[in-house]
């Protein structure tokens, strides 16, 4: 089995482990989809590791999103030179995105912005720091999570943003994560009904400025959809690790599942009851129970309980009796973004063996910052 280790007594349980291999495939197989990685603007927020970036900028990737001010330092730090965070500064964080820019004065970030408040404090902290404030205009296209509706008012808010002195438009983020129809043809649908709405915004652009906008669209989901059209950046995530949430629902997406979490049988507290060590202190737990993880390497159970530290199966009385304490299993979390995060460092593993250690530097919300 492609996932088992040859040198499991290296590894401490719960942990996490990266399959290289795998993570380089699936960046390949970004590029192979976009067609040119200087289309591809991947989001960080789903390995949140230093290493994993290099990888991407050694096959050609030189622009990255993320989600916050660490994220975004991390990218910096390892080589990153054009980095959108995908969140609207508020409260400390603006101040923060202006200290990054002194710190890393070759590197071009940019932010979003979604309402005339936020544009104008973000243009104010501009003009006391003697720059201008880079942002790209988020906008909402039924996801209902940020950016602005759009409606009519959607124009007026690119005439003010434009307008302010120390803001300087980038162009448009539009992200329509909510669609995720398994079968082509209905996602192409929906994703294209949500993208038409915002052409009105791209055709006033154009018209004002002269030139087509800078358009960053949808996520892992929608990335075939969208590579489809010729001037879209691409902004996929998940795809790097892959996931058992993902799996193989969205056809013509052939990622591998590079992301694992090692747990081992701690307890047989009853007949037909095995405990392991994968609490939800270690595998994301906002689904419910029955989308936590599946193990990959066990058959004939039900995840049946989940605490902290624990996690209780029920299983069949011949899969009872062959289970020993101290058995290693292997756990394909449901959603590997927040799995990720709850890890302070991976086991990297090459040809079935851990061979390195990465930090996940980014879990932190704040580095030097």
């Amino acid at each position: 089995m492609w996932f088992q280790l040859r040198n499991p007594e290296l590894v401490i349980s719960p942990s996490l482990l990266f399959y290289r291999d795998r993570i380089e495939n699936n960046i390949r197989g970004m590029i192979k989809i976009a067609g040119d990685a200087d289309r591809l603007i991947p989001h960080v927020k789903t390995h949140k590791s230093a290493e994993i970036v290099k990888m991407q900028l050694a096959q050609g990737i030189n622009k990255f999103k993320c989600a916050t001010i660490a994220e975004a330092e991390m990218l910096a730090d390892s080589g990153a030179k054009w980095i959108l965070l995908s969140y609207q500064m508020v409260g400390p964080n603006i101040q923060r995105l202006f200290t990054l820019r002194e710190k890393f004065v070759d590197v071009t970030f940019a932010s979003l912005v979604d309402n005339e408040k936020s544009a104008d404090q973000l243009n104010e902290a501009a003009i006391a720091a003697g720059v201008s404030a880079n942002v790209f205009l988020d906008v909402n296209n039924g996801m209902n999570r940020s950016g602005h509706v759009t409606d009519e008012t959607l124009l007026s808010l690119y005439r003010y943003i434009s307008a302010l002195p120390n803001v300087s438009f980038q162009g448009v983020h539009v992200y329509d994560g909510h669609l995720r129809n398994p079968e082509f043809t209905d996602r192409k649908a929906a994703v294209d009904e949500a993208y038409d709405k915002v052409l009105p915004l791209f055709d006033l652009i154009k018209n004002h400025t002269g030139a087509e906008p800078m358009i960053i669209a949808g996520g892992s989901p929608s990335l075939t959809v969208h590579a489809m059209r010729p001037n879209v950046f691409l902004s996929p995530g998940t795809n790097v690790l892959w996931d058992w949430g993902y799996g193989d629902r969205f056809d013509g997406q052939p990622f591998e599942h590079a992301a694992l979490v090692l747990t081992r049988v701690v307890s047989k507290p009853a007949a037909g009851i095995v405990t392991i060590d994968l609490g939800h202190k270690a595998v994301a737990a906002e689904n419910p129970i029955e989308n936590r993880f599946k193990l990959l390497n066990l058959t004939n159970y039900k995840l049946t309980g989940q605490s902290e530290e624990h996690g209780v199966l029920e299983v069949s009385q011949d899969v009872w009796e062959s289970v020993q304490i101290g058995d290693v299993l292997y756990a394909l979390p449901f959603h590997i973004c927040p799995t990720v995060a709850l890890h302070d460092f991976a086991s990297v593993i090459d040809d079935g063996k851990v061979a390195d250690e990465w930090k996940i530097v980014a879990r932190n919300r704040r580095l030097t910052i």
